[in-house]
């Protein structure tokens, strides 16, 4: 993929009330870039939103190479952050993006070096002293990934956006039992078992090549190592659980079930919002139009419900 240099620190309006500037990180192996944004006119320290991507190839305005077509939810839901006197940091996570350097291909990558880097982020949000209360934000798979970081690089707040209640080999398992028939749920759970014991396993019938292709396989082992309930529940800081009525990636069972798991926590659902936290109706069409429609605004709601959690005494 293309490595992008970073430009100088030049301050780019985006509109009357925001402004953007390229940033970076080091980390092992490299760097990962990003784009702060920051409210215009607004006189002493202000909070910050770090902003983290939902699974897979999904970089740091919310679109995915997978998809036909951007949302750009996280670039929208950045932007309308400054419109509320918010800054925020969203980042392209290792291997995508402006972060896919040559290092990082699928077989290097592991959810618990996405769970420090941005842990990293937050430390180095801390040390600046242009902002004030530090919050963390993490959509779909980047919930689990900020309440994990967000105890390790204490954060003030927490914010889970249409983070899934279950672990990953809780998911695997229910979506393989309704796909695949017996013989091949079978052979779906040897794998599971071999992947969960910390092994991997060049034994994978075609039909499933595409969940546990080898190369993604040491990823997997990562990732089914952690519950996402578990990681809400270590939490001692406000935590914010933001949920869409017509999501039809993650379902209202999830977020209750971190609310249950957290019950402190404080769970809003949106109606109406789906998975890329655009207002669009239980409707396969018209959703799947969204996720190609960059000038669809992401629900003013939501907007309201982060802005007012991020800005709470």
């Amino acid at each position: 993929m293309r490595f992008k240099f970073m430009l100088p620190l030049l301050m780019v309006s985006v509109s009357a009330l925001a402004a953007q500037r390229p940033v970076s990180l080091e980390v092992a192996g490299g760097a990962v870039y990003g784009t702060e944004l920051t409210p215009d006119g607004v006189s002493g320290k202000v909070p910050v939103v770090l902003l983290h991507a939902d699974a897979g190839p999904t970089d740091r305005d919310g679109n995915s190479t997978t998809q036909f077509g951007a949302n750009d939810a996280l670039r929208l839901l950045a932007e309308a952050l400054a419109k509320k006197g918010i800054a925020s940091i969203r980042y392209d996570k290792r291997g995508v993006g402006a972060s896919a350097l040559p290092v990082w291909k699928d077989e290097n990558l592991r959810l618990d070096d996405y769970i420090g880097d941005a842990t990293a982020w937050l430390k180095k949000l801390r040390s600046d002293a242009r902002f004030s209360r530090l919050v963390m934000a993490g959509h779909g798979e980047g919930a689990l990934i900020a309440s994990e970081a967000c105890a390790q690089g204490g954060a003030d707040a927490c914010v889970l956006i249409a983070g899934t209640g279950r672990s990953v080999e809780e998911l695997l398992r229910e979506q393989m039992k309704e796909q695949l028939p017996p013989p091949m749920q079978a052979e779906s759970d040897r794998i599971l078992d071999e992947l969960k014991a910390g092994n991997t396993t060049n034994n994978v019938p075609p039909p499933l090549m595409s969940v546990y292709n080898p190369d993604v396989q040491p990823y997997l082992i990562s990732a089914l190592q952690h519950d996402p309930r578990k990681a809400i529940a270590a939490l001692r800081m406000p935590v914010l659980i933001l949920q869409g009525s017509t999501d039809m990636q993650v379902k209202a069972d999830d977020a209750k079930a971190l609310a249950e798991a957290a019950p402190k926590a404080r769970l809003v659902t949106i109606d109406g919002m789906n998975h890329i936290l655009k207002l669009v109706p239980d409707d396969e069409a018209q959703q799947m139009n969204s996720y190609a429609t960059p000038t669809l605004p992401v629900a003013p709601q939501l907007v309201d419900a982060l802005s007012s959690f991020v800005k709470a005494p």
